[in-house]
């Protein structure tokens, strides 16, 4: 969502002439967009705030701009904290950014909705569809920072995705904290299922993913809707969190270990082909090594192709901060975390290893040194080397080398396996 709202910011700017620097000291004006998901995060955007009130005294009073999740409701204290930023804005409230851009330069467009599109585009782009999260998991700051789940109309999001393809993009990676949700807040009858079903229609689109999926919130017809249409990605991430019911229920997440396990064995029924990633917290508070141990035992049943850990750290503001001790120490969470990044893995190894020799299509994103890398429909990233342009192409690569993170191969117009 980040990464879809900077290049959003980026577009504005470049409309009012702007132009991106190499490096924070030649700007002149810096915006920093900033997630607080886990403390290190909120301690990252601590750090380079310091460091530009510097930079600031140092040389010629660049304009600094703040927005993301750092941004609280108590905007007026931050001010005070820091007044060497000239504006706070909540994450999406573009309008706030194009009011003070225009009482600072002429030139500046009007705010406008949906906000400025990237002009020349990645191959494949991130689209927003919903703002906010109204689950309040006890270890989550997002719904505090970020709302309630505000949905855009199917309309504007097909308009949007139209536009995009016109401008070179081939695959398009829908967005929502919890994206499950989608449209239930809306007076039309609308859901993800039937904007995958909307948009599989746009021609000249050839790819659609979505992050990320609540597990609670992942419906039968959204599994079946995802099986029967041909531009939608065998790629889903479902987070799990954890394998043991307390440590679930102290989370707030509104599942068991059973019902998740059934889900993913329901996805694999109706999908076959798909790679599936997850996310999990280890050391949430209590947390004992049997119950650990049943996060590790789902991971090893389950098999993830993706596997995103990470150590519980105590958010101020939440739930769990206030009602539990953040009593599991600092290297037993870092035992657990390098536990299951080990067991992951040998686990992508071997699911990897059995691409060798095989063929598969790839959509070409960019070029890093001499190799050109994209991801096939499953989002394995496959490096290859080619002296033609391959932005944005589909390609076949065969693979003759694989790791847990990525895939190597030739270029091939065999259309075999």
């Amino acid at each position: 969502m980040n990464k879809a709202e900077s290049q959003r910011i980026a577009s504005y700017l470049e409309t009012m002439g702007y132009e991106a620097s190499a490096a924070m000291p030649d700007a002149n004006l810096i915006i920093l967009n900033t997630c607080v998901v886990r403390r290190s995060a909120e301690e990252k955007v601590l750090g380079t705030l310091g460091y530009l009130k510097g930079l600031k005294k140092a040389r010629l009073n660049p304009s600094i701009v703040v927005t993301g999740c750092f941004v609280n409701s108590r905007i007026a204290t931050l001010e005070r904290q820091f007044p060497h930023v000239e504006l706070f804005f909540k994450p999406g409230e573009y309008t706030q950014l194009a009011n003070w851009a225009q009482k600072h330069d002429i030139s500046a467009p009007s705010p406008e909705e949906p906000f400025t599109m990237p002009h020349q585009p990645s191959p494949s782009t991130f689209v927003p569809i919903i703002q906010g999260c109204n689950n309040f998991c006890s270890y989550c700051i997002v719904p505090y920072r970020r709302g309630r789940e505000r949905s855009r109309s199917p309309e504007e999001i097909t308009c949007e995705v139209e536009e995009l393809v016109k401008r070179g993009v081939k695959e398009v990676t829908l967005l929502g904290q919890n994206v499950n949700s989608y449209g239930h807040d809306l007076s039309q009858h609308a859901s993800l299922a039937s904007l995958l079903a909307e948009l599989n229609n746009i021609a000249g689109l050839m790819r659609i993913r979505f992050l990320t999926n609540h597990p609670k919130d992942m419906s039968l017809e959204l599994i079946k809707t995802i099986a029967s249409l041909d531009k939608v990605c065998e790629h889903i991430s479902v987070a799990a969190q954890a394998g043991d019911d307390a440590i679930l229920k102290a989370m707030r997440r509104g599942y068991t270990a059973k019902e998740y396990r059934q889900l993913i064995h329901t996805i694999r029924h109706y999908i076959p082909e798909v790679a599936l990633s997850t996310d999990v917290i280890v050391g949430f508070p209590g947390e004992t090594e049997e119950q650990f141990q049943r996060t590790l035992n789902l991971l090893d049943e389950l098999r993830f192709d993706t596997v995103h850990v990470a150590a519980y750290s105590p958010r101020p503001g939440t739930i769990a901060s206030r009602k539990y001790e953040d009593i599991v120490p600092a290297e037993i969470k870092r035992k657990r975390l390098h536990q299951i990044e080990e067991r992951q893995t040998n686990i992508a190894s071997e699911i990897n290893s059995q691409f060798k020799g095989k063929i598969v299509e790839v959509l070409v994103e960019s070029k890093k040194r001499d190799k050109w890398y994209g991801r096939t429909r499953t989002d394995k990233l496959v490096f290859f080397k080619s002296e033609d342009d391959c932005l944005g192409q589909l390609v076949k690569v065969k693979v003759d080398k694989t790791s847990p993170w990525a895939l190597q191969g030739k270029l091939t117009l065999d259309e075999g396996n």
